[in-house]
């Protein structure tokens, strides 16, 4: 299993609108894109408050490739965005980055 974590900084007062995107939409089209959802997090005290952290997990690289490229393509996703976005971008920008679960965490 592949664990991308993904850390989207909103832009300026766009951060309920972002996770509301997710909430509303994405969530539901990544799992029909075979990206299962692990978990979602935004900071309470400490770090930036403008950010949305969050795990996803893949078979493979490959498996990662195309669920990508198929979310990406979805009429669905395309349409979630452009509404969420008709008064402007939502992201400033992103990070991802792939974890390996140690041979003791219980992910493993």
């Amino acid at each position: 299993m592949i664990y991308e974590l993904r850390i989207y900084t909103a832009m300026p007062g766009k951060l309920p609108a972002l996770t509301a995107r997710f909430r509303d939409h994405t969530c539901a089209l990544f799992e029909r894109h075979a990206i299962k959802n692990i978990g979602y997090w935004t900071n309470s005290v400490g770090g930036r408050n403008d950010e949305l952290w969050y795990i996803v997990a893949f078979e493979n690289m490959g498996q990662r490739e195309q669920a990508w490229a198929s979310f990406i393509r979805d009429p669905d996703w395309k349409k979630a965005r452009e509404e969420s976005e008709k008064d402007g971008p939502l992201l400033h920008h992103l990070e991802n980055r792939f974890l390996n679960p140690t041979d003791f965490s219980p992910l493993g």
